[in-house]
């Protein structure tokens, strides 16, 4: 009994302290560990993969940049559901369309699930064999809920938006450790700052940071002009991200072409060009080995 006591002394908070530093600087030698040798990734797009000479580096950051029907939003879908049905649990966060859109838009494609859970801002698809399942969770948020949050609590701390973020709402519930994450999309999100593109780069700041901590490998939406030039509205996505792949759906001499291009990689050695690739009703296709004649017209 009295060893107990002695053990709630207030010295031993300073023991948990220690602790949680030692566990804190564990992960991040962890991390560091993990960049210098990384864990490769592959999509299972059909010919992405191609354009890689290992993959993706596990973790990393991805901008998927481009203007509107272009093929975002499938790519992202199309990537986590071959991970999910790999056994890998995913999130696909949406500030737009509703999480039984995106179910039906992948039933579209041949990509059902074998299980649904939930209804209205919450689905859960559980994909693969009993052995190896995996699931693929379909979240919508409310970017404006999110919006006013990171305003008050700016407002507090004169500026200043702890790593924690308390009191705004969470993209990746805590009940949830996700092999890969979309979020759907980074131009929605930056909307809801009305005249305040200021918080909205220090909330993207953090929430790079958030990424990188989970460990998850992530995909950000952003909408483009056709062929873009700038592959952000804010501008600063570009320069957190690991990543940038780019998709085009433009005219080429009278000719609508639809194209990707690995802008760039960090870590990652990969064809410096853009490929077609087309949209079928089985998802996207990308044919790594040819060329579009024109190409330069895409920039």
């Amino acid at each position: 009994m009295f060893r107990h006591k002695a053990e709630s002394h207030p010295r031993s908070g300073r023991h948990s302290g220690r602790r949680r530093k030692e566990s804190k600087i564990a992960a991040a030698k962890g991390r560091a560990e993990a960049m210098l040798k990384p864990e490769w990734i592959k999509i299972g797009v059909p010919g992405f993969d191609e354009l890689l000479e290992k993959g993706i580096p596990k973790g990393t950051n991805i901008l998927i940049a481009g203007g509107p029907g272009t093929g975002k939003t499938i790519l992202c879908l199309q990537t986590l559901y071959n991970a999910a049905r790999e056994g890998h649990d995913c999130l696909y966060a949406t500030f737009e369309e509703a999480p039984w859109r995106l179910h039906r838009h992948m039933e579209e494609f041949g990509w059902g699930a074998e299980k649904v859970e939930g209804k209205g801002p919450l689905w859960k698809l559980t994909f693969g064999k009993a052995e190896k399942r995996g699931s693929l969770v379909i979240r919508k948020l409310d970017p404006i809920q999110i919006a006013r949050s990171v305003e008050g609590l700016l407002e507090k701390s004169a500026g200043r938006l702890s790593i924690k973020m308390e009191g705004i709402p969470e993209l990746v519930p805590a009940t949830l450790t996700p092999y890969m994450i979309a979020l759907d999309s980074l131009s929605a999100l930056e909307s809801a700052f009305t005249g305040k593109p200021g918080n909205y780069r220090i909330y993207i700041e953090q929430l790079f940071r958030i990424f990188e901590e989970r460990g998850a490998t992530t995909f950000l939406i952003t909408e483009t002009e056709e062929s873009p030039t700038r592959y952000s509205r804010a501008g600063v996505e570009e320069f957190l991200a690991d990543g940038v792949f780019v998709l085009y759906n433009t005219k080429i001499r009278g000719l609508r072409v639809q194209a990707i291009e690995i802008l760039k990689l960090r870590g990652a050695k990969h064809e410096r060009k853009i490929v077609p690739i087309q949209i079928t009703s089985h998802g996207i296709t990308v044919f790594p080995s040819e060329t579009i004649y024109g190409a330069e017209e895409l920039k």
